[in-house]
């Protein structure tokens, strides 16, 4: 089954006035936009995407223009701030370019984190007014990676975790291998669970299978990003091809139906091209009709994917 929005776990479950997330199918990446960022957020929201992914680290994301094209969008009426999930990500030295970076490279890892959630919540703000930073909240706070000790790592996410609920609602993790999501999921610092995990899906790693794995036991959200890019294979197998034939979508749209059909899952999509961006969104609808008029038909092809993929 394929569901257009995912429900992410409570942040806090003994804090009562956690909001619910919400967090759609397909997310859109804003890595490497560049100046075309603000335009392309705004493209994406006018689309129908609701979902937005940046980070704070301007080698590769441009998070103020991410924040700029949100404030367009939400200013024109085509979306409220409710309505959508924002993701930004707190990346440590080692992924910076130190020419270019939202925090202090000598402070304490603490610091860093809370001078790059202070940046992050004000290139996010939703109106230009000074007041808006307080007001200011990100949908899920997501360490970049872990960083080089486990107990690194655990400082971080314990700096991060001050702010939930009210500046940031969930937290999470990408490019994280499974002995270190386990690591830090079990330790008894850790106050506030990964609610998502954020990684590559190809087959160097299995397609990630123990992470996944481990996702779903423990109830967080799979991100997969490079699900276009590192697969080409895929792209070009059989179940893909017969899914795109029975639902009329793209074959690009079909890899991305098959990941979405793994469970708990959801897909980061960086398209710049508007008729992508239409379609895209468009093409879970026709999944979601297949799925209701012909469920032995996905069940199949999507059995022949899992087979293909070494799924269990």
């Amino acid at each position: 089954m394929i569901r257009k929005t995912l429900r992410l776990r409570t942040a806090s479950p003994a804090q009562q006035d956690v909001p619910v997330t919400h967090v759609p199918a397909l997310v859109y990446g804003t890595a490497w936009k560049k100046d075309q960022t603000a335009d392309l957020v705004y493209r994406a929201i006018r689309a129908g995407f609701r979902a937005i992914d940046t980070a704070a680290q301007p080698k590769h994301y441009r998070e103020d223009l991410v924040g700029s094209g949100i404030r367009r969008a939400i200013r024109e009426g085509i979306v409220r701030r409710d309505e959508l999930y924002i993701q930004t990500k707190f990346t440590s030295v080692a992924g910076q370019d130190r020419s270019n970076m939202p925090y202090d490279p000598q402070a304490s890892i603490s610091e860093q984190v809370h001078a790059s959630i202070k940046s992050s919540l004000h290139n996010l703000r939703i109106s230009e007014t000074g007041e808006s930073d307080d007001n200011s909240y990100i949908d899920t706070l997501v360490l970049h990676s872990p960083l080089p000790t486990l107990k690194d790592t655990i400082e971080a996410w314990t700096t991060v975790e001050t702010y939930v609920p009210h500046h940031i609602r969930n937290v999470g993790i990408s490019n994280c291998p499974e002995g270190t999501l386990e690591a830090l999921y079990n330790s008894p610092q850790v106050r506030i669970k990964p609610a998502v995990v954020q990684n590559r899906f190809y087959a160097d790693t299995g397609y990630d299978a123990a992470v996944r794995a481990f996702c779903r036991q423990h109830d967080m959200i799979y991100q997969s990003f490079w699900t276009l890019t590192a697969n080409l294979r895929l792209l070009r197998s059989r179940p893909v091809a017969e899914l795109a034939n029975l639902a009329g979508i793209s074959k690009a749209a079909a890899v991305y139906a098959l990941v979405l059909g793994l469970q708990n899952t959801v897909v980061l999509d960086g398209t710049t091209n508007d008729a992508h961006m239409v379609d895209d969104l468009q093409s879970l609808d026709r999944i979601i009709a297949l799925i209701e008029k012909n469920p032995d038909a996905w069940a199949a092809v999507m059995g022949e994917f899992r087979q293909l993929i070494g799924d269990p």
